[in-house]
């Protein structure tokens, strides 16, 4: 049971996360317009299902985390990247799960003028990480349920603001997640591709009122080429059948934004999408959504919060010719406390898988995921700070194969660490 594309709390605790754990006073100076920000950090979780299923049996870990941040900003120009790698050592399936995780990110922002003025911007991102399979409840992975991986994404919009009113856009973005598939092992769980093309035409109102309208066009490509379910060790099906790992999709959403606020930002799309599954085999189609919203509370930044959530259509990762439709919904808040020595966090995450479309009726279900996670900081000093958390994951599925409760689940865990920033 993976969830590659977003689980949950992750997409707004990992900003607070990132506010809590870094002094404003760190960092290497190279320059007047340079930082580089190395770090390691070592921590302690307990686990009380790392296999993520109704009888799963409890482990703990421990993991060491070194990389490197590094941020260039200038009059027009920033620039942010890092790498990182982890090792997880764990005290319970040690000869399976102990494995090694790295990656990198880049991200660049350049405009010419202010945000609200006539002008051009560009930004541009990319990232790549190797993931080997661990207990990380973001990504429902575990023992014999998650896979060593590589994800690959890219992405860019460069913008026009034509007067402080009107302005248009065009973006391009590119995904890639690849499952290492032991077949003899465990049931296969099927990687893809998706490429995208769209722009959109705002009008601001006023700087917190953007009318916009945007539209979208996706290609998809899955590593289905045939039904591995057949030579899967532990699946005795006569499946057979060759579903195109070709699809197609596009939106079209409207919707409301903030322009020039510095304090309060938001985007609130609605609209409808349509996707063509495997190269015509089933065309679905439905309303999706779009939604974030970031609010600095005070001056000091002291109290953050951040809303993120969407609905969309992909292929399936772990059921042979399916099409699914997914609802994210996260909410996130950061509070600093004594003199912002001291961080907390909390965050809570749904997330809504129902299948559109399957080849087989057992596939056909349908799953609620429901994240909570509660997390501290304390700085001690300008290098070194201590962290803890604990989160909550809950699954419910129903329909299809899905009998007695059988993939239903209640997983925590919590951790204990020290941070060293220089």
């Amino acid at each position: 049971m993976n969830r590659k594309l977003t689980v949950s709390a992750i997409a707004a605790s990992s900003v607070l996360a990132a506010v809590a754990g870094f002094n404003d006073e760190s960092g290497i100076k190279v320059g007047d317009r340079l930082t580089l920000t190395p770090y390691v950090s070592l921590s302690y979780t307990y686990d009380s299902n790392i296999d993520s299923s109704r009888h799963g049996k409890s482990g703990s870990s421990w993991s060491i985390n070194p990389g490197i941040s590094a941020a260039y900003k200038s009059d027009n120009l920033q620039i942010d990247g890092g790498v990182f790698y982890t090792y997880h050592a764990y005290n319970r399936y040690t000869s399976q799960l102990n494995s090694s995780s790295y990656g990198e990110m880049l991200s660049l922002s350049w405009q010419n003028s202010l945000a609200n003025e006539a002008g051009w911007s560009l930004k541009v991102r990319e990232s790549y990480s190797k993931i080997s399979q661990d207990d990380d409840m973001s990504n429902h992975n575990g023992r014999g349920i998650g896979r060593d991986s590589q994800k690959v994404t890219f992405g860019g919009v460069l913008e026009r603001r034509l007067n402080e009113r009107v302005h248009a856009a065009v973006n391009a973005d590119y995904y890639l997640m690849d499952y290492d598939n032991d077949v003899d092992k465990y049931a296969p769980l099927y990687g893809w591709k998706r490429a995208g093309a769209g722009g959109e035409i705002g009008y601001a109102a006023s700087q917190w009122l953007d009318f916009i309208l945007a539209a979208n066009y996706m290609w998809y490509w899955q590593d289905n080429n045939k039904n591995r379910s057949e030579v899967w060790a532990g699946d005795r099906d006569t499946r057979g059948k060759h579903i195109s790992g070709d699809s197609r999709g596009w939106s079209v959403m409207g919707g409301v934004a903030t322009r020039a606020s510095e304090k309060l930002t938001y985007r609130i799309l609605g609209g409808w999408s349509k996707f063509d599954y495997g190269n015509g085999v089933k065309s679905v189609d439905g309303w999706t959504y779009q939604v974030s919203a970031d609010w600095q509370l005070d001056v000091e930044n002291t109290t953050h919060i951040m809303l993120m959530g969407a609905s969309y259509y992909q292929p399936s990762e772990r059921e042979y010719g399916s099409a699914i439709k997914v609802y994210n919904l996260c909410v996130g808040l950061g509070k600093g406390l004594v003199r912002n020595k001291l961080r907390a966090t909390i965050d809570l995450a749904y997330r809504k898988e129902t299948h559109e479309y399957v080849e087989y009726d057992s596939d056909d279900i349908d799953e609620d995921i429901i994240t909570a996670r509660f997390g501290l900081s304390y700085n001690i000093n300008r290098i070194a700070s201590i962290f803890g958390s604990i989160e909550y994951q809950t699954e419910m599925a129903k329909g299809g194969a899905v009998h007695n409760n059988a993939y239903d689940y209640d997983r925590w865990r919590g951790t204990v660490g020290l941070r060293l920033t220089y």
